[in-house]
């Protein structure tokens, strides 16, 4: 999987983008959101993810690796593809996004195209949860930082990546905060969650 691409933009289009590594010319779909943040610049670093179906192997770049992880929530959504994330990245906001969605604002998702009632209304019924965990956040140096508020989140998180089914990882986690407290830092967790899965 190819994280992220650092290198000239070569050829900058509000849809498309192409980046130079090294001599190898990446061509890079990407939203208005990182368009607008990236439209003067003449290098930098994409965040990325490879989206590869049947028919086609598409990359598409962020600005903010936040702006990466809500789409990645996004596609999650039955019926929601990648075209159709980068399309409600490139109408809202992201932070609009995911306060649309966290008030249950089904109807505003509705305004973007390609997303009808029934989109809305599954991804309002799909990702309120997950995302009234995260606060969006202002950054003053553009863009919006992801705060999360459940801190036993990301060990949760890192265990599912560690092959632990997430049942077991949250029973670990939430037994190993109840024991050892709230304040461990998060290696200090992870390593004693495992110890209790």
């Amino acid at each position: 999987m190819i994280a992220f691409l650092r290198g000239n933009f070569v050829q900058v289009t509000p849809a498309k983008l192409i980046v130079d590594v090294g001599g190898v010319g990446y061509e890079v779909n990407i939203s208005l959101h990182t368009y607008e943040a990236i439209s003067k610049k003449e290098q930098g670093q994409l965040h990325t993810y490879l989206h590869i179906t049947e028919n086609a192997q598409v990359l598409f770049g962020f600005h903010e690796l936040q702006e990466k992880e809500l789409f990645l929530h996004l596609i999650s959504v039955s019926g929601v593809g990648a075209s159709t994330a980068r399309m409600m990245l490139s109408g809202m906001q992201p932070e609009e996004i995911v306060r649309a969605i966290v008030h249950g604002d089904a109807r505003q998702l509705e305004a973007i195209k390609g997303i009808g009632k029934k989109s809305a209304e599954r991804l309002v019924l799909e990702l309120k949860d997950k995302l009234s965990k995260i606060t969006m956040h202002n950054n003053p140096l553009g863009g919006f930082a992801v705060v999360q508020e459940n801190p036993h989140q990301d060990a949760i998180q890192a265990l599912i990546a560690l092959g632990i089914q997430k049942a077991i990882a949250e029973k670990a986690v939430d037994k190993t905060i109840k024991s050892e407290g709230a304040n461990l830092s998060l290696e200090l967790l992870i390593k004693m969650a495992l110890k209790n899965c």
